[in-house]
């Protein structure tokens, strides 16, 4: 889970954190829409690991759900 200065959130998986977070930063890449959309920087609020990439899936769209976020709000960010 990542956070911009605005308050708003990113969430998503990832086989590479260091360099996941260091592409949502980096003003060039532009293999994501939604941080380029929504400026950060982005910093690392929330992470989790998986030994199958299958639950790690499965986590992030537990987290994209609405109770999903509102445990993000309420749990990380409060």
């Amino acid at each position: 889970v990542l956070l911009n200065p605005r308050g708003e959130i990113y969430i998503g998986q990832t086989n590479d954190l260091e360099r996941r977070l260091a592409e949502h930063n980096d003003p060039e890449f532009r293999g994501t829409l939604h941080t380029k959309r929504r400026p950060g920087p982005w910093r690392l609020v929330h992470s989790e690991q998986f030994t199958l990439r299958a639950d790690a899936v499965r986590r992030e769209r537990g987290l994209k759900s609405g109770q999903g976020r509102q445990w993000i709000r309420t749990q990380l960010l409060a």
